[in-house]
Formats: C-alpha cells, sequence, structure tokens
C-alpha cells in the first residue's frame, strides 16, 4: 500500500526545482538575491534567500498588502480624507517623506501613492495610525499576516523599514509578500509602475530605476538604509509568464537596478515555462471505493505550469501517485494524491492532485460489496 507523499502546498509556498540540466552559473554582487517564478510557482535561483537581513523599505509592501486588505474589505476607502497626526508626520532622523502636514486632510488614494511612489516614510505612519491607532498595533497586525502568508524569517517592529534590531526579513521572505501582493490585489498592483507622484507641489520619481529601463518590469518596491545597503524587489511579465528578482544589500542605487536586471534576464533566459494542466483538467482519473462513482477525475484547482531549463522539455516526465484504496466520500479540491515530474530521469518537482469533481457514499449494498472485493486488492 503507497502512502501519499507530503509536500509543500503549491498555493502557498514557493518550491526549489531541483536544477539538472545544465545552467549557466551566476553570481551577483549583493548580500542576498533570490529569483521567484511567479507563474510556475518555483524558486530558481536563491543565495542566502532564508537568512535574516534589514529589509528597509522594502517593509512597505507589507503595510501596502494590509490596507490594499482593508480597502477591500471597506475598512477603509481610497476617497477617505484623514487628518495626519503631528507624530506621524515628525521626521525620524533622514528619511525619505511625502511632506504631510497636519492642518491638510489627505486621502487614502494618496497615502498609497506617497507610500509606493515616493516611499514616504511618513505616509506609512499615517496609514498605519488610520487603520489601527498606533503604528505600534498596526506592527502587530503586520506581523499576524507574515505568519499568515508563511514569512518564517519576518519580524516587523514598525511600518516603514527604520532600523530596529527586531525589525528583519529574508529575500524568500520578500518573494512571498510580493506574489501575494500580484496574486490578491490585482487591482491595486498597477500602482508600483507609477513612475512619479506629485503631493504638496513637489515631485518625486519613483526610486525603482527598471521602470525606465525594462519595458515588462512593472513593480515592485525599493529599500535603502546605511545598515541594509540598497535593496530592490522587481517584478517583469513577459506574455503570460511573471518573475520576481529580490536583492538585497548592494552598495548603490545603480548596482541594485543592474543586478536585478541580470537576475530577471537570466530567468527569462535560461528557463522555459512549460504549461501543464489547465484548471480542472483531468490529469488522470482514479479508483475511489464505496461512492456512487467508481472513478475520480483528479487534476489542479487553477492553470498549472513548470519552469524547466531551456531546451529540456522533451525530458520531462509526469507519474501520478496516490494512496489506495481511496474511500468515499471525497469531496472538490481535496488532496488526493502527488503529481511526480522528472526531469532527464532525475527527481525535479512535485505537486499535490485534487478530486475535480465530488462523490458522495454509496449505499450500504454497494459499500458492502466494494469491502468484499478490497480483500482481493
Amino acid at each position: 500500500m503507497r502512502v501519499l507523499l507530503s509536500i509543500l502546498l503549491l498555493l502557498c509556498f514557493p518550491v526549489q526545482a531541483a536544477l539538472l540540466a545544465p545552467v549557466p552559473a551566476l553570481t551577483l554582487d549583493a548580500k542576498a538575491y533570490l529569483l521567484y517564478d511567479f507563474s510556475g510557482n518555483q524558486i530558481l535561483l536563491n543565495q542566502n534567500g532564508h537568512e535574516r537581513m534589514e529589509p528597509a523599505s522594502l517593509t512597505k509592501l507589507m503595510t501596502a498588502y494590509l490596507i490594499f486588505s482593508a480597502i477591500n474589505q471597506n475598512k477603509l476607502a481610497l476617497t477617505q480624507a484623514v487628518t495626519p497626526s503631528a507624530g506621524a508626520i515628525l521626521p525620524q532622523g533622514e528619511e525619505s517623506r511625502m511632506f504631510l502636514e497636519t492642518i491638510k486632510p489627505v486621502t487614502i488614494a494618496e497615502l498609497l501613492r506617497g507610500l509606493i511612489v515616493q516611499s514616504g516614510n511618513d505616509a506609512a505612519r499615517v496609514l498605519a495610525e488610520t487603520l489601527d491607532g498606533s503604528e505600534a498595533l498596526f506592527a502587530e497586525r503586520m506581523n499576524k499576516e507574515a505568519a499568515r502568508l508563511g514569512m518564517k524569517n519576518t519580524h516587523f517592529v514598525n511600518a516603514t523599514g527604520m532600523p530596529q534590531a527586531q525589525h528583519y526579513s529574508s529575500a524568500y521572505d520578500m518573494a512571498i509578500l510580493a506574489g501575494a501582493i500580484v496574486r490578491d490585489f490585482p487591482d491595486h498592483y498597477p500602482l508600483y509602475s507609477i513612475r512619479e507622484f506629485q503631493y504638496n507641489s513637489i515631485t518625486q520619481p519613483n526610486r525603482n530605476r527598471l521602470l525606465w529601463m525594462d519595458p515588462f518590469v512593472d513593480g515592485l518596491k525599493t529599500g535603502h538604509t546605511n545598515s541594509a545597503g540598497f535593496c530592490l524587489v522587481a517584478s517583469a511579465k513577459r506574455g503570460q509568464r511573471r518573475l520576481i528578482s529580490v536583492v538585497l544589500g548592494t552598495n548603490s542605487d545603480v548596482l541594485r537596478a543592474t543586478e536585478s536586471q541580470k537576475l530577471l534576464n537570466y530567468g527569462f533566459q535560461f528557463f522555459d515555462s512549460v504549461p501543464l494542466y489547465a484548471k480542472d483538467q483531468a490529469v488522470s482519473s482514479i479508483r475511489i471505493w464505496k461512492g456512487t462513482e467508481k472513478m475520480l477525475p483528479v487534476g489542479f484547482r487553477q492553470d498549472t505550469a513548470i519552469s524547466i531549463p531551456h531546451g529540456q522539455q522533451a525530458e520531462l516526465k509526469a507519474v501520478v501517485e496516490t494512496a489506495h484504496p481511496l474511500i468515499a466520500p471525497i469531496s472538490v479540491g481535496q488532496r488526493v494524491g502527488t503529481l511526480k515530474l522528472t526531469l532527464s530521469g532525475k527527481p525535479y518537482m512535485e505537486y499535490p492532485l485534487v478530486a475535480l469533481e465530488p462523490v458522495a457514499l454509496a449505499n450500504v449494498f454497494s459499500r458492502g460489496w466494494d469491502s468484499i472485493r478490497l480483500l482481493f486488492q
């Protein structure tokens, strides 16, 4: 009797692909870097990706994520005007600002642009206070959301990314967060491609140089402090394929952009995206016992693609493995098996298979007959 293998859930955490075919090595001038294939949910390259580091203003990805969520839940509205508190707009040392004023109400829509385009720390603090009353309470919300998303090497103390001892994240966790923004908030994501924003008669450009350098790049966020160095989480989409790069701890504004560009180009050039199965397409039909149906179609609840080294598609093979015996009742979406992929005869990736149709429990007679037949299996 085969036992169903335990693997990472496809929709929750990126999976590290086992690179078996010859792929050129890539070394970047950064403390940590990671390349995430969002479309295939795979990590294509990982250098120190799980190491805890100072995220600087990449923190604002989580700040924005929570505000997007609050808007979608009708807790906040884009047209809602708020009056900044004196404490929220008081500069905390040398920091990026939106240049808010206590005498001038500002809308949530403007604050989001100040947060994302201008990287304003004052905008981050005002948004935090608007949602939770204080930045400290907002940080608690940030940590709860980080835990829910599976960001295991992340802890937030503030909404801005200002350096503090217990404020840290990792390249891997930032990839998870960036992917969650793309996936969960497609209506808000275009904010990350805005090249400049004017507020209070001050126009500031987006610090993400790749928005000018690469026509396929449409986000996401830069970060910098003296201790963190220059950081960038970027995303590019070519056709239906989206890659997300994370580069932490470079030595200059220019370098974080050029190293990120190298990383994205590496993924598009040396890996092919191969469609596996469409949403609700049957991968296979498997025998089910004691149910109203004898065969159960299994597959994926979303379109599924995989990245493989360029030119290796013919070497990709798939095997379906299921638990035996599979007993009714079964609900739609229930995990019932594993799709195991090999490349050139060696293990490459594994994906969970789910039931595409429900199967109810059969009547007493049918269940009894199946019980007898199972004795001889």
